[in-house]
């Protein structure tokens, strides 16, 4: 069978499997205590995929790639009780997968991990004080909810140094001005292998934004709001570490700075245009020349700089959303080569059954590295179905 004819296949078993689910998708509600004042409620969220890799398999390595898999397999639990106290708290199964973002994997065995575990604290209308383990303060995207995005999912270029999309500590923010500006500022561990990193500092991060259309005032953003609201928002962050890194013999200071944009119209009849994008520069001192450094100031998630535009049109009578993403990204060094530099071209198209709830995605993307190396380029399908209950 062809990866045309598989594709073909899998998206019209989940169109199907789409058309007859149930439309109850609210997880269950408890209350407790006084009054009924305590609320607990429980969702599942999946994704599940089929890819297909142009290269990797066979026994030179250079025949396509093929499997099924779980993108995202979650359990969370939301808590309240009373109007100034909340949890959060969400489990994640990790699969063993095979086909990841920049090659192919033996894969290995799944675990268990707390992906999230924070406490929520309103004091007001403008100052929210959050504890625990929950996304940091930096660029929107890694801020833009998992099963909103506006493509198949974040980038995968776009993370910080030596943390993955969460980390531990505490966060301030809120929403003033009638929920037009927001603020945030963060304290968290950042670095936090002591064996080996120079000194234990805090990782500290400083977010705004302004909405000059309908607000964006929740800590999470959406890559998408599927037309019920008018939006345009710019944002701006910076984080700092001291001492975070070796280069060489020296101690070096981490710091990072972004800017990004977010727009959505709809437009009656004739439907809803989303366009994004943001730039994000990530300096360590240029500890890579130095001598021998710490290797993560290199690679995938160490000295880069780069961003990424996003577009989006979303169907004025039918729940079908096309989109399209190009991002350039300039390392350090990557795979053995300084000054290496990476796009990534990627279109498909989004079909809500249920909104978020239950969706299909297609998405097809091209990997470029812009200078030789003994990297293949990637050329990558995949199709997803999205269950929230």
């Amino acid at each position: 069978m062809t990866i045309f004819r598989k594709a073909v296949l899998l998206c019209s078993l989940a169109v199907a499997f789409c058309l007859t689910a149930s439309s109850a998708f609210a997880g269950p509600i408890w209350t407790f205590g006084d009054e009924d004042q305590g609320l607990l409620k429980l969702d599942y969220k999946a994704q599940f995929q089929f890819l297909n890799r142009d290269t990797g398999a066979g026994t030179d390595g250079d025949g396509s790639a093929s499997e099924f898999n779980f993108r995202r397999n979650r359990l969370a639990l939301m808590g309240a009780y009373g109007d100034n106290f909340g949890l959060y708290v969400q489990t994640e199964y990790i699969e063993d997968r095979n086909i990841l973002p920049f090659g192919i994997s033996d894969g290995g065995d799944g675990e268990m991990q707390m992906l999230d575990a924070v406490l929520r604290f309103k004091l007001n209308d403008s100052v929210n004080v959050w504890a625990g383990k929950f996304k940091y303060n930096l660029t929107r995207e890694n801020l833009e909810a998992c099963e909103a995005p506006l493509t198949l999912d974040r980038s995968t270029l776009i993370r910080a140094p030596f943390v993955s999309t969460r980390d531990k500590g505490v966060a301030v923010w809120g929403n003033l001005f009638d929920d037009k500006f927001q603020y945030r500022v963060d304290a968290m561990n950042g670095r936090n292998d002591s064996a080996s990193s120079p000194e234990s500092n805090p990782r500290v991060s400083a977010r705004v934004h302004v909405s000059l259309l309908d607000p964006e005032k929740n800590y999470g953003y959406k890559g998408t709001y599927m037309g019920k609201k008018k939006v345009l928002t710019f944002g701006a962050a910076y984080q700092t570490e001291a001492a975070m890194a070796y280069g060489g013999t020296d101690e070096v200071d981490y710091s990072a700075w972004t800017i990004d944009a977010f727009a959505e119209y709809p437009i009656e009849d004739v439907g809803t245009f989303t366009l994004s994008g943001a730039y994000v520069n990530y300096d360590m001192d240029d500890a890579y020349k130095n001598g021998s450094p710490d290797t993560e100031v290199t690679g995938l998630t160490g000295e880069k700089n780069g961003g990424y535009v996003k577009l989006g049109y979303l169907l004025p009578n039918i729940p079908l959303q096309i989109f399209g993403r190009t991002e350039g990204w300039s390392f350090a060094k990557l795979d053995s080569v300084y000054d290496n530099e990476v796009s990534l071209y990627s279109v498909g198209f989004n079909y809500y059954v249920r909104g978020q709830n239950l969706k299909l995605t297609a998405e097809y993307s091209a990997l470029d590295y812009d200078k030789n190396t003994d990297a293949e380029d990637l050329n990558t399908f995949v199709a997803q179905v999205q269950v929230i209950f």
